[in-house]
């Protein structure tokens, strides 16, 4: 969410499994605040790569922190608990939806399970990062939001489009929380979006795929659009401060 795969440009000297744009909400904040970025967002990142897991290779991205940083920002947790993934699953033709692995990605009980984990783990994201950069502001950034807060989103069912909600509202709700504990900021993504979900008239988001895998050339499906990635850098800019970082 943070990475935006199949926004294009892509990052110059990423790796090509980030799906990294030139144009996600990092680069853009920088951009804004005259700020040298290290963007290490890395597309289906969970907190173990932030923490303490390689992926493909990368080391986890608190690695990349060395004590001189004046903002840190961080998207995290949705691919905990299978956010995306459930969506996407759902919006597959129907006899593909109960094939026993896609199944499992829908099944409440399973997410329920995850969502009660994943606090715990977003605090020690913010504690390691207020950890190893001191100095820094520290923001999280919680999710834009993809659903309609009310109604129907085709293909998804209404029993996966509920599941989704509840989702969605909880990982914005477990990000403020652990925001607050550790002493970092939230930028309220979720909350500035409501009118700007994927099925809305102007999105932030994209729609679901019967193809549910980034296609070159087009937004991952469920992923901020250019658009989206625009309005969090403002957001952040705006709970920022220009003059904070300029001065």
């Amino acid at each position: 969410m943070a990475a935006g795969p199949g926004i294009s440009p892509k990052a110059p000297g990423s790796p090509l499994a980030a799906m990294r744009s030139a144009r996600n909400y990092p680069h853009l904040v920088a951009r804004d605040l005259g700020l040298d970025l290290v963007d290490v967002t890395y597309s289906g990142a969970t907190t173990a790569h932030v923490l303490t897991d390689s992926q493909h290779g990368e080391p986890p991205q608190v690695e990349a922190l060395d004590g001189s940083e004046a903002l840190v920002t961080v998207t995290i947790g949705g691919n905990d608990v299978g956010y995306v993934p459930m969506l996407c699953a759902a919006a597959l033709p129907a006899p593909l939806r109960w094939l026993p692995p896609l199944r499992g990605m829908r099944d409440p009980a399973a997410r329920r399970r995850d969502l009660r984990a994943v606090a715990e783990k977003l605090v020690r994201v913010g504690s390691e990062i207020r950890r190893r950069a001191p100095r820094a502001r520290v923001m999280f950034v919680d999710y834009l939001t993809l659903l309609p807060p009310h109604g129907t989103a085709s293909p998804l069912s209404p029993r996966d489009v509920d599941l989704g909600r509840e989702i969605a509202a909880e990982l914005e709700r477990l990000t403020a929380a652990a925001a607050g504990t550790t002493g970092c900021g939230v930028v309220r993504a979720a909350e500035a979006s409501r009118a700007h979900h994927a099925w809305s008239a102007r999105p932030w988001t994209t729609l679901p795929s019967r193809f549910p895998v980034p296609i070159p050339g087009h937004t991952a499906p469920l992923h901020p659009n250019a658009d989206g990635m625009r309005a969090v850098a403002d957001l952040m800019v705006s709970e920022c401060g220009v003059a904070e970082f300029r001065a």
